[in-house]
This record gives structure tokens, sequence and C-alpha cells, in this order.
């Protein structure tokens, strides 16, 4: 077995010493691989990407047992050295596509402007690497595009304009954090198959964050299902929509409609609650205030359980147990 692209084993994020974003996640992306993490808004998914790529604000700190790409500690790299990485050989899609261009920029001058750094190449080379990129994503007339401003784009445009930037240096690693996000159905569907085949086109590996199960379905190989700052579930994306282990994870599936199931006089399965904000120190199960198996035992120390080799959850009750408590 190949070692894995992206290793993160034990993870940790903290704000001011005292809110914690992430609790001790670890999962691995293989090359060619595409790896969702999937949660609801707040459960540190979005933070996990930004520590991958050493983004955080001053006021977070990050710590892990293992961080590495390629076989390079993160955590022990300069910046100046991460710097050559970030936006080179791993590059970020950020979430909001009508935000994250330069409003006082044109598009071409943002395009190029990595690939001359990291490449070193002239201002022609790199206009000709934006426009075949902007082609290649599926923008129409890109010559005539380079010279355009964001707010003159669609929000469809701006995230194809966001993929061609993070392609323009052919990186390993590509991170999209939510990248369908105010785009209307069918744009959506048109960005998800970009990206499947351009995984293929270049080789890529995929961090695709995402709240949206659909989206699981259509592109992922592995999953990682985070609630409260933990990875609660780790298993291939068959697996998890065939048999999943977590009682969170079953409690998401139950909010899919499903054709020729779902019954249309009949409400749509919910988790209760919210997300709770984690403070350091917290132990325990963070799901349990909002979970229908709860007891006084979920309040201590919950260990990691493997269902099969690549299937792990954390929960200290089996998906029998489970069932049998749902029937009483």
């Amino acid at each position: 077995m190949s070692a894995p692209l992206l290793e993160i084993e034990d993870l940790s994020v903290t704000f001011n010493e005292r809110m914690a974003a992430v609790r001790n996640a670890s999962f691995r992306i293989g090359r060619g691989e595409t790896h969702c993490v999937v949660g609801e808004s707040g459960c540190g998914k979005s933070v996990s990407a930004l520590a991958v790529m050493n983004l955080l604000v001053s006021a977070a700190k990050r710590t892990a047992k293992r961080l590495s790409f390629a076989g390079e500690d993160l955590l022990a790299m300069p910046e100046k050295r991460m710097a050559q990485l970030r936006g080179n050989r791993m590059a970020m899609i950020f979430q909001e596509p009508m935000t994250s261009l330069n409003p006082a920029y044109t598009i071409g001058s943002q395009l190029t402007e990595s690939y001359r750094r990291h490449k070193r190449a002239s201002q022609r080379d790199a206009t000709a690497r934006a426009v075949k990129l902007m082609g290649r994503v599926g923008i129409t007339a890109p010559e005539m595009r380079l010279g355009q401003f964001p707010h003159q784009l669609s929000g469809g445009l701006r995230q194809r304009v966001m993929i061609a930037m993070a392609l323009m240096c052919e990186p390993e690693l590509l991170i999209a954090d939510e990248p369908t996000t105010a785009l209307d159905v069918t744009v959506q569907a048109q960005i998800l198959r970009l990206l499947n085949e351009l995984k293929d086109e270049f080789g890529l590996s995929i961090l695709l964050i995402t709240h949206d199960l659909g989206v699981v379905a259509r592109v992922a190989d592995s999953v990682s299902v985070m609630y409260a700052g933990e990875v609660v579930e780790h298993t291939t994306a068959r697996q998890l929509f065939a048999d999943p282990q977590h009682p969170y994870t079953r409690g998401l599936l139950s909010c899919i409609p499903v054709p020729g199931k779902s019954q249309r006089d009949k409400p749509l399965g919910s988790i209760p609650g919210v997300v709770p904000q984690v403070s350091v120190g917290f132990s325990g199960c963070a799901f349990r205030s909002r979970c229908a198996f709860a007891d006084a035992d979920c309040a201590g120390t919950i260990n990691t359980q493997t269902a099969t080799a690549d299937h792990n959850y954390l929960c200290r009750l089996t998906p029998t147990r489970q069932k049998e408590l749902a029937r009483a």
C-alpha cells in the first residue's frame, strides 16, 4: 500500500486557548482519492482545512501527533517553505465564490499571480495558461474574461475562476471548501461533474468539505463525519450509506428523502438541538445532548470502535445495541 499524500493524526485546533474547534481529528487521503469531510456548520470542517494550509488566525493554535504532506512535516515546516507549497503543490478553493476574489483586481491578474511566482514564468506564458484553464473549466470567451472584474461575473463563473486559479500550478492536493455554496442546483451539478473530470485528468487528490450528503454520494471515495470538532465516523462512501454506525450519521441520513421510500405526507427526519461549542477539557460524547440513546455513561471516556478494517466510529454503543434501544 502506497503512502498517503496527506496524513492527519490527532489534529486539534483551539482559539484563545479556550474554545476547541477541532479535537483529535484523524484521516488520510491517498493519491488520486476524493475524501469528503461532512457535518453541520460549526463542526470544524473548514478549520481543519485551514490548519492543513497553515492559514489559521493568530488566535488559533494547532497541534497534532502527525500532520504531513507527501512525507513532509507541516507542523515543523518554516513559513517560507509552506509558502512554496501553498498555491503550488496544494491549493484551496475557498467557501464563498462571491467574496473570495479581490474586487479591485482583474480576473487575469489574480489568475496569473501564483503561476508567475511559483513557476517563475513570464506574463505571456502565465496568461496562456490562464486562458487554457479557463476554457477547460467551461468559461466561454476566456481572453475577454481576463480583463473583467469579479463583479462582472455570475456566481457560477466566479466559482469556475476559483477552480481554474487553484489548478494554475498543477497541485497534487486540491482542498475544496463547500465549492457549491450559494449556487443553484444546475450549476452545482456542473461544478461537481467538473471536479470529478479534473481529478481524473490531472491526477488530483481532493479534500472536499461539505454538509450535503448528496454531494458525498456523487463524488467521495472515503468520508469523515465530523461533529463538534471530532471525527465521529470514518469509512468508505459506499460503506457509510450502506451501514452507518454512529447515531449522528444515522440522523444525517434520515434527513435525506429516498425515492420510493420516503412518503410524501410524512416529514423527513431531523436532529433536535444544535452543535455545542466545546471548550478545552470537555469530556464525553459531544452528541449526547441530542442523542436518543444517551445515558450517564456517555459523559465518560468514549473509545473508537472498529466495524471493519476501514470503518471506525466514536460511540460506546454498537449499532445492534442502538437498534435494541430504539425498539424498547
